[in-house]
């Protein structure tokens, strides 16, 4: 099931038909605390990106069952809410251009560094999205996204990229309540063999990080959320 909504964790489409470089990509993405969903070919790629939203679209050129320029023509012809970053074998200005000219937002040349990916797949998310605060703040708990970093009452806190994960969705929620489903759908993506087991761990550890008094709220049969002072 595709990742759906855009107000918590930047959300990316990886699409290329090379198992290997597409899982490097999606699981390099992931270790950077974005949400991925993964696609093979062209068809799949435009069934993603028509039934959920992305921020960023990683896509290969040379896809199978549906070219990557007809997918992209199809981004832009649908008006689909989604920067696109083209991936190649060819670094010609011609093809550069060529691709740009189809509606591209950006172009990288195979091989490449991924870190240069990631420069390139963040700046694109920042141009996709709304801007936000780059500090949230709450309970006397403040999370810079920017800087990835978290404090309470202006100690900082040690936290895993999965606890860094639920608690700025938990901050940007306002003192909303955050069910299992939605933590899972924003830190865990697509992956099905997470459980709601998972979610109650990390909780678990985060809620231990944060200390006295207890922040984080459970609500019974609803979810999670971190209530005002």
């Amino acid at each position: 099931m595709p990742i759906s909504g855009k107000e918590d964790a930047m959300r990316v489409l990886v699409v290329e038909d090379e198992e290997f470089l597409r899982e490097m990509i999606a699981e390099g993405l992931r270790r950077d605390a974005l949400a991925v969903d993964e696609a093979s070919d062209g068809p799949e790629a435009l069934r993603l990106l028509r039934l959920g939203e992305y921020d960023v679209l990683v896509l290969d050129r040379d896809l199978p069952g549906l070219h990557g320029d007809e997918v992209c023509r199809q981004v832009v012809r649908e008006r689909l809410l989604t920067r696109v970053l083209m991936l190649t074998a060819s670094g010609t200005v011609r093809d550069r251009v060529e691709g740009l000219g189809l509606g591209a937002d950006d172009y990288l040349t195979k091989p490449f560094a991924y870190d240069e990916l990631l420069a390139r797949v963040l700046a694109l998310g920042r141009r996709a999205r709304p801007a936000l605060p780059p500090v949230l703040e709450r309970a006397g708990v403040a999370v810079d996204t920017a800087r990835r970093s978290a404090t309470r009452d202006g100690h900082r806190l040690a936290l895993s990229r999965k606890e860094f994960a639920v608690l700025e969705a938990l901050l940007r929620a306002e003192g909303a309540v955050v069910s299992n489903d939605d933590l899972i759908e924003q830190v865990w993506e697509q992956d099905t063999s997470y459980s709601t087991n998972a979610v109650r761990v990390t909780l678990s550890k985060l809620r231990a990080k944060l200390g006295e008094p207890p922040l984080i709220e459970t609500v019974p049969g609803a979810g999670y959320r971190i209530a005002a002072r």
